[in-house]
């Protein structure tokens, strides 16, 4: 809002169910297209993702390879960019009852090293919802979300590094009706979001949001969003 600057994407999806394949195309306001062509009938569980982007004022283009492996107990994934030095990026998490256990880790074909090791942890109680991470062994974080009622959803989030600072967060959801919801949440750094959703009618949702920095309520450099969706 501080610099009058507007920005807007357009959003399409073909489905094409008798094969298999899904197609989304994405143009964005800075003149950047984007592709993504899914393929799911390869083997059950199995979805192969190719993902390309092309800037026509530089000619910029970039390019991403993915696979995703779903099991009853399982969830496999890994993505390779395709450059000259690819990184594969690898992440699996296995769930048995109520908890689930999650890795993820990077190799850089250029360094031939890994450069990344994420750990989560998750406990699921139904009407409750833990949570722990860590990133390369160096930050922390965590949260808990409640299900206090058929209306009212809360949660509230942590992370801490290693000889650095900490932060906290609290939001909630609140359903107004079936078609209707509001959603607040405030952070330590003085952030507040607040966002309104309404669906119109079958497949029509409007969303309305916005970020207000708590410390510079008189200043510019607050945001607001607005999202339209559309399905058929």
């Amino acid at each position: 809002m501080d610099a009058g600057k507007v920005t807007g994407s357009l959003e399409t999806k073909y489905k094409c169910n008798d094969y298999g394949l899904n197609v989304t195309e994405k143009w964005n306001t800075d003149n950047s297209l984007n592709t993504t062509v899914d393929y799911e009938k390869l083997m059950p569980g199995l979805k192969l993702t190719l993902d390309g982007s092309f800037q026509p004022n530089t000619g910029d283009k970039a390019g991403k390879f993915k696979t995703e492996y779903k099991h009853e107990k399982l969830v496999f994934n890994a993505d390779l960019n395709l450059a000259k030095s690819p990184v594969i990026n690898m992440a699996a998490s296995l769930g048995h009852g109520p908890y689930a256990l999650g890795y993820q880790t990077a190799f850089d074909s250029g360094k031939s090293a890994l450069t990344k090791h994420n750990l989560a942890l998750n406990y699921n109680a139904g009407d409750m919802v833990l949570h722990a991470n860590s990133s390369d062994f160096k930050s922390f974080g965590g949260g808990i979300f409640l299900k206090n009622s058929s209306q009212l959803e809360t949660g509230v989030t942590c992370n801490s590094a290693i000889g650095g600072a900490s932060s906290f967060a609290i939001g909630c959801k609140y359903a107004l009706d079936k078609d209707a919801s509001l959603r607040a949440k405030v952070d330590t750094n003085s952030q507040v979001g607040l966002s309104y959703q309404q669906k119109l009618r079958d497949g029509i949702t409007l969303t309305v949001s916005s970020n207000l920095d708590g410390t510079k309520l008189n200043q510019p450099g607050h945001k607001l969003g607005l999202c339209l969706e559309m399905s058929a």
